[in-house]
């Protein structure tokens, strides 16, 4: 696994995302599958890191000053709201695995199916797979209801 600090180009949100190996990241990357989990936006790019370069043996740890933020995207919580906010996501995360338990997954064909559906030609159901974010423009201008997930779903053929 690899860790990325991704930053959204029309807030400047800075959020953390995890991935198989960079080759995964430039693949969802290009098929348009990244978002920015504050505001949605799908133009989103690495942010700039600070390696993790750990400490010398024979040294001792000193008192850093706490890093100046960059920009106004920072936020600061104490430890009350951080563990709100990750008590938030797990409930989201629970909630969206929920709704996808009666949901199949129909993986490229998501389009297809979500169009036979919303113009009769097929009987509705709840389905999720994956689209690129042209195609999922193209819909909503159709005015076929479909909707991002907030969380990363791994289609069944690529689970363990």
């Amino acid at each position: 696994m690899i860790v990325f600090d991704l930053k959204c180009e029309s807030q400047g949100h800075v959020f953390e995302a995890w991935f198989g190996s960079s080759a995964d990241y430039e693949d969802q990357k290009a098929r348009g599958l990244l978002a920015c989990p504050m505001c949605g936006d799908m133009q989103v790019r690495k942010a700039v890191m600070a390696p993790a370069v750990a400490p010398k043996g024979n040294s001792r740890p000193e008192a850093l000053p706490a890093p100046a933020p960059s920009d106004g995207a920072s936020i600061v919580m104490g430890a009350g709201e951080e563990a709100k906010m990750r008590e938030l996501v797990q409930a989201l995360a629970r909630a969206q695995q929920k709704a996808l338990e009666d949901s199949v997954w129909v993986g490229r064909g998501f389009a297809e199916q979500a169009r036979a559906m919303h113009y009769g030609e097929q009987d509705r159901a709840s389905i999720h797979g994956e689209v690129a974010l042209d195609e999922a423009r193209a819909l909503i201008a159709e005015g076929v209801e479909v909707a991002p997930l907030p969380f990363p779903v791994i289609p069944p053929e690529a689970k363990n």
